[in-house]
């Protein structure tokens, strides 16, 4: 029997891909249906999913589709919507189990980094207040929800980018989401890499021109 769907986008990712499924086995086990739904990988990514994932689905290049292409697919009561570079809960079997379901129903898990520096302790704190009061979630705090609701929106927006805030705001439009206090835990390697105030100024770059209407594949091509 199927309890619940966790769908992974993926993209060219042989260094994450194996310790993102090798976690979700035990739930597996308890009945958890995992999809990958792949755009194209070019790498060794399709070859180390096999016999760790129930569906593996190839599409083309752009997370919102690949996420709705996974939820089409879904046979669990609720979906989960997993980037390969976070970590769930070790308990997170029995967090959702003692989750009250509701037809209308959506939330994320507050986050955290897996960087020890000071600075991102701070950045976390800042995400998991912003979203626990716009209702607004990123696509790190592992989205989730009802089948009933996923369908009421009509899925993801597919755009380049910013597919998070956009189904966010669908999903408002029902329901408030549960912001489960709780914590994912998800990779900091683009924070490292680019530093971290830069990526604070980028983001926060990138999410004023959303709102402002800039088209998003021009934020994408920042963005990347």
């Amino acid at each position: 029997m199927t309890l619940h769907t966790i769908v992974i986008p993926t993209l060219n990712e042989e260094v994450e891909i194996q310790a993102c499924l090798m976690q979700l086995q035990g739930l597996r086990a308890r009945g958890f249906e995992v999809i990958v739904v792949d755009g194209g990988s070019i790498d060794k990514t399709p070859q180390l999913v096999e016999g760790l994932c129930d569906q593996f689905v190839s599409v083309v290049p752009c997370r919102a589709i690949q996420m709705n292409v996974g939820a089409r697919q879904a046979r669990g009561e609720m979906i989960f919507f997993l980037h390969v570079d976070t970590r769930l809960p070790e308990d997170f079997s029995e967090i959702i189990n003692s989750i009250e379901k509701d037809r209308f129903y959506w939330g994320r898990f507050d986050v955290r980094f897996f960087g020890q520096r000071w600075l991102f302790r701070v950045v976390e704190a800042m995400v998991n207040i912003r979203s626990r009061l716009t209702g607004i979630a990123t696509g790190d705090q592992v989205i989730f929800m009802t089948q009933e609701i996923y369908r009421a929106v009509g899925g993801f927006p597919e755009i380049a980018l910013m597919e998070d805030i956009a189904m966010s705001r669908r999903l408002k439009s029902i329901s408030p989401p549960l912001c489960l206090r709780q914590k994912v835990t998800t990779s900091s390697r683009r924070w490292e890499k680019n530093g971290i105030m830069t990526t604070i100024i980028k983001m926060w770059w990138l999410r004023f021109a959303y709102f402002i209407g800039v088209n998003p594949e021009k934020l994408a091509a920042q963005y990347d």
